[in-house]
């Protein structure tokens, strides 16, 4: 009997889910890349303190954005922890990150997956030929892609992509926008093998420069099978009048979440492969009950 409850113990900490450390290795991970420019990597609650004169963070994390140990993020150093704000604070590391759609999105699909990865390549005040092929910020989130996917056998599920307030400044930019972007999602899609990888993109609040709508054209119609479009327009920005504030912030995380569990298949499939897993699991854990009472 004593060796019952010995084996019985130790498949019970088999199975359980272990706690998060310095490096965790998930299985079956539902992974999505965050990408784009400052309002991705979040600037909720990010204001200039006058009496320091730096920019800093308020530290308010809405209940919207709660810690969750189903919810990981990789960081800088391509290790999986639990996902916490701010999300991009060792990536956009020269910017004071606060509050962005990431968390809150991911609370709201959660109950869809077994585990949710985020993948944050976000870089404030970037444009959007830094994100072409070839380039440092392309080729940075490609190998972050890859490697979330390769520590722990995971799926991409969808990229969330906020940029384009940087292009309104200059009519060049602006009016190549469109063709960028398309070239952008396809050289994406190609390198991480998935032609079909859902995109949700997000149509800018507002711009750093004059040529917001012609940008906003762009990101409204790109003409691509499986890219999607949320409208910030009209969400309450921080007193810079170009971030989005955290109640914003946490708004728009719903819109994305909304966005892509209308997506045909989308949350059924996820839905499949998570109580797929449990099965898997369930197999394993009754076939390791069968070997030990071989042995008694």
């Amino acid at each position: 009997m004593t060796k019952i409850f010995y084996y019985f113990f130790i498949i019970i900490f088999l199975q359980s889910s272990p706690q998060i450390q310095s490096q965790t290795i998930p299985r079956n991970i539902s992974i999505f890349i965050l990408a784009g420019q400052s309002n991705m990597a979040g600037r909720g609650g990010v204001y200039n303190d006058t009496a320091t004169n730096t920019t800093v963070w308020d530290g308010v994390i809405p209940s919207e954005c709660r810690s969750n140990p189903s919810i990981l993020r990789l960081t800088a150093k391509l290790e999986w922890k639990e996902a916490k704000e701010p999300l991009h604070v060792d990536i956009d590391v020269n910017k004071t990150n606060g509050i962005g759609p990431g968390m809150s999105f991911a609370n709201r699909v959660i109950t869809r997956f077994g585990q949710v990865g985020l993948v944050p390549c976000s870089i404030g005040g970037t444009k959007l030929s830094q994100w072409q092929k070839g380039q440092f910020l392309y080729e940075e989130t490609v190998r972050r892609s890859k490697a979330a996917v390769a520590s722990g056998g995971g799926s991409y599920q969808a990229v969330l992509w906020y940029q384009g307030e940087s292009d309104t400044v200059d009519m060049v930019d602006a009016s190549v926008y469109k063709k960028r972007l398309v070239k952008f999602f396809n050289d994406l899609r190609n390198d991480l093998h998935e032609p079909n990888l859902p995109i949700i993109q997000v149509a800018l609040a507002t711009g750093a420069g004059p040529y917001l709508d012609a940008v906003r054209k762009a990101q409204l119609k790109t003409d691509l099978e499986n890219v999607y479009c949320v409208d910030a327009r009209g969400l309450p920005l921080e007193a810079d009048g170009l971030h989005l504030t955290t109640s914003s912030q946490v708004r728009l995380g719903h819109m994305i979440a909304e966005s892509f569990l209308a997506i045909p298949n989308s949350a059924q499939q996820s839905l499949y492969m998570h109580f797929f897993s449990l099965f898997c699991s369930l197999y394993v854990s009754l076939n390791i009950f069968g070997t030990i009472f071989h042995f008694l």
